[in-house]
């Protein structure tokens, strides 16, 4: 954003975030959690169940108060958040799908009006037609998912509508069908979970438990095969994201499929086999659980969409392809005219500039902060590493400005840590050497690890031979920056290159992998030693 009070101390992206996976967890219950008042009631008048009918209306009462209530607010607040983090990003959703915003918004003041009445006519209508009213609100909801599902999946594939331009080419694209499903089932899943907070305390309690419980079972067998679906529909850059070892991904590939097994544990255990069993420290779990497996599918869906926040059409810094030329060409000084300006060799332009093109994604010293990741870099490397940060990180979009904003931005960087000072003797050069090498070459290169080894070009070279070749290391690729470390440190990371890649190595490397999201020595998983080479 270009005004001067809204400079947050955590990344833009992180506070959306907040706001966006509670009320996708409300949605979604607020979409299978009206398909299970509707089937529960049905069944119910069916066997003229007093107890089930009882438990219907006060589980109405909560989930009316729930999604009316908290599930508006949060949903307003995101409005307010993407309005203010990517103001281009949201004016550009908006103006696509003007028609499909409204369509959504009239299924909503449907869903919102039949739900009100559905809990305030429990007594006042007939039974049919009160279930109408319950079915009503169940193809609502549904359908402003089926909407909404329409314009999130065009974020990461637009399909044909690049060429197009057609309205429906972007609401039915390649993934619009495999997501709706998994949105389908992760709604039935949560109806389950929520079914046991209003929990009868003794007449028909079993057969409550083991009702929601099947709702859960069901949720969890249709993900599997609906996300296997999504993912061979999504973009070949995105698939490999789940391929390099980004730490984020693993996490939330291990945390969304383990909360999904803990929670049909619960279920089999707790609420078909002992239903007995099922008090408020299950019933809580089993919420952390769904909570777990909405932000976990909530972080995916937005991480492999980089460095895009709209595929093709935006990048993740609101910026669009079209203007990268011009403002490398031209700098960014009359992109925010209240933060930044023509003075580029001010600190505070430079400050600026972080917050405008980094700081939707990163911070300082918090999330996803930059303190750590440029430890050991002065004003010119880091000015030059701008240059190529695309190619460095394939989630990053290309830098958007010219020298002067680079060096601007760079001078900024470094000073986040203080300059190195070493005093290398024979007892630490190897472990200065290997600081060095994580903050002047470990972003992009491994010494005997399994993405761009440098032992074939070193191997059997003294630490000589191996600084001699620093000052060419410009010239031998144009992507590659301009080496500028002091003399002592060149010394201690040639005599770290030159003792890690003469160690022998006695198993067979693999094919190279993609990547790492950390890479270098310092904070790269550790090889195997079947991944490294003789």
């Amino acid at each position: 954003m270009n005004y001067p009070h809204w400079q947050l101390v955590i990344p833009g992206g992180l506070l959306i975030a907040f706001v966006a996976v509670l009320h996708v967890f409300v949605s979604h219950f607020a979409v299978g959690g009206g398909f299970f008042l509707a089937v529960t009631e049905s069944i119910a008048r069916r066997q003229k169940d007093a107890a089930l009918i009882d438990y219907c209306r006060r589980h109405s009462k909560f989930f009316a108060l729930l999604t009316l209530v908290f599930g508006t607010i949060t949903g307003v607040g995101i409005w307010f958040t993407i309005g203010l983090v990517s103001p281009e990003a949201t004016s550009t959703l908006i103006h696509i799908f003007v028609w499909a915003w409204a369509i959504e918004w009239v299924f909503f003041f449907v869903e919102i009006s039949a739900a009100i009445i559905y809990v305030k006519t429990w007594e006042s209508l007939p039974a049919h037609d009160h279930q109408v009213v319950g079915w009503i609100y169940v193809v609502a909801s549904w359908m402003s998912l089926f909407v909404i599902n329409g314009i999130l999946t065009f974020m990461l594939t637009p399909g044909s509508w690049i060429t197009t331009h057609n309205f429906w080419d972007g609401i039915f694209n390649p993934t619009f069908l495999p997501s709706l499903v998994t949105r389908t089932a992760v709604s039935v899943f949560l109806a389950g979970i929520f079914g046991y907070v209003s929990l009868p305390k003794s007449e028909g309690r079993d057969k409550v438990a083991r009702w929601s419980a099947l709702w859960i079972v069901a949720g969890a067998l249709v993900l599997p095969l609906s996300l296997w679906w999504y993912f061979a529909c999504i973009p070949q850059f995105s698939r490999l994201y789940f391929d390099r070892g980004f730490i984020g991904v693993r996490h939330a590939i291990r945390g969304g499929i383990g909360f999904t097994l803990m929670a049909l544990v619960i279920a089999l255990l707790c609420g078909l086999w002992k239903p007995r069993w099922m008090r408020r420290p299950p019933v809580g779990f089993l919420l952390v659980c769904g909570l777990g497996v909405i932000g976990a599918g909530e972080y995916l869906r937005e991480f492999v969409r980089k460095p895009w926040v709209i595929n093709q059409v935006l990048y993740a810094n609101d910026l669009r392809p079209a203007r990268i030329d011009a403002l490398q060409s031209q700098g960014v000084s009359d992109t925010a005219n209240f933060l930044l300006t023509p003075d580029t060799a001010s600190s505070n332009y430079g400050e600026n500039l972080f917050y405008l093109q980094c700081g939707k994604c990163h911070s300082v010293a918090g999330y996803r902060a930059m303190r750590w990741r440029v430890d050991g870099w002065d004003t010119e490397f880091a000015a030059d590493i701008l240059q190529h940060i695309h190619m460095l990180r394939g989630t990053m979009p290309p830098y958007p400005g010219n020298k002067g904003d680079r060096r601007s931005l760079g001078r900024c960087l470094a000073s986040l840590n203080p300059s190195w000072q070493f005093t290398i003797t024979d007892a630490n050069r190897l472990a200065v050497g290997e600081r060095v090498f994580g903050a002047r070459c470990g972003h992009c290169h491994t010494v005997n690890g399994n993405f761009r080894p440098l032992r074939g070009a070193f191997e059997n070279r003294t630490p000589s031979q191996v600084r001699a070749i620093f000052p060419a290391l410009g010239e031998m690729s144009s992507n590659m920056p301009v080496f500028n470390a002091p003399d002592d440190q060149a010394q201690a990371l040639a005599f770290y290159i030159s003792h890690e890649a003469g160690k022998p190595m006695p198993f067979k490397q693999p094919p190279p992998e993609a990547p790492t999201s950390r890479s270098h020595s310092r904070f790269a998983r550790p090889a195997r030693p079947w991944q490294e080479v003789p």
